[in-house]
């Protein structure tokens, strides 16, 4: 059923529905970094940073943790680009650095750490988008037929029916405005295409969904199954509960790294790296054990989501379509 919006408007969404953004060099994105989240940070983080920056002449970082680690990305960079990079010397970790976002000070934010920290600190300082209880992570993965979104994997690891729904609406518009798929084809994980398969949610899911008015021209296809995400032949977006998302990622990642990838053009794991997809402002989260080159790749997301517009892309195909009260 449908509700009035509730959530709260956060200074980003603010300034692409109302007040003119900053003027700022074209391309340029200024990117929040956690030094302190991850298995492994600082170090790891540092050296992430470090490859983002000599990688991306246009990228502008604001290091969030200890000055030490943060003046080792500063030492490592010729003279000339180290005004590019400013430290926040705090302790408080991806709370600082979506504060940064809401605040103005950043484009995005960036963090390894714990992902209830970074939901709980998005949704606070940031808001949800209207018809959003639990912002789900969206990852994309590999598949035979070119690149499919996967979404909850690992936010909502409980979710009932009316989440699904409207993670299945959020993800058609990642695969719309993102990866400019017309009409995006929508898939429910399950542990079979026959009509009643899986559990009792799964069972409860599939009228729902067939009935959803999903944004950018996307329809439901179906029940589909784990080897439908290698293949990517039946669904571009494959929606499930954020514990069976978060166990298949770890396991396509494991097994890329050792096989290769499904599209046979690429090698290793995917980036470590997943967007939170329902708040307003750009947020992307790293796998806890990202290696440094990880962490890079998580730092071009962000940045490349930014200087598309994507965020607030996505916000407005799906808030202008029907919101459902997950009471």
């Amino acid at each position: 059923m449908t509700r009035p919006s509730t959530g709260r408007v956060a200074p980003e969404q603010r300034r692409t529905t109302g007040a003119p953004a900053p003027i700022r060099e074209p391309g340029t994105a200024r990117i929040a970094v956690d030094l302190l989240g991850g298995d492994h940070a600082p170090a790891v983080v540092v050296d992430g940073a470090l490859r983002a920056c000599q990688a991306d002449p246009a990228l502008h970082l604001l290091l969030v943790g200890p000055a030490e680690a943060a003046d080792a990305v500063v030492a490592a960079l010729d003279p000339d680009q180290r005004a590019r990079v400013v430290t926040l010397g705090s302790d408080e970790g991806v709370r600082a650095a979506v504060r940064a976002v809401a605040e103005g000070r950043a484009d995005a934010a960036l963090s390894a750490g714990n992902t209830a920290d970074t939901v709980t600190s998005a949704a606070l300082h940031l808001g949800r988008w209207p018809g959003v209880r639990r912002p789900p992570l969206t990852a994309v993965l590999p598949s035979a037929a070119g690149r499919l979104v996967l979404l909850d994997v690992g936010s909502s690891v409980d979710p009932d029916k009316q989440t699904l729904a409207v993670h299945a609406r959020l993800g058609a518009a990642y695969a719309a405005v993102v990866h400019e798929v017309p009409a995006p084809r929508v898939g429910l994980l399950t542990i079979g295409t026959e009509s009643g398969k899986g559990d009792r949610l799964r069972r409860a899911v599939p009228p729902l969904l067939a009935g959803l008015d999903l944004p950018a021209g996307a329809s439901y296809v179906g029940l589909v199954e784990g080897h439908d995400v290698v293949t990517g032949a039946v669904a571009d977006v494959v929606v499930t509960d954020g514990f069976t998302g978060n166990v298949l990622l770890k396991g396509l990642e494991t097994a890329y790294a050792a096989l290769g990838s499904p599209d046979r053009t690429s090698t290793g794991v995917p980036p470590r790296a997943a967007l939170l997809l329902g708040v307003a402002g750009t947020v992307v989260v790293c796998h806890g054990a990202a290696s440094g080159p990880d962490v890079a790749a998580g730092i071009d997301l962000a940045a490349r989501l930014h200087r598309r517009a994507a965020v607030p892309a996505m916000a407005a195909l799906t808030t202008a379509n029907e919101v459902f009260d997950e009471r």
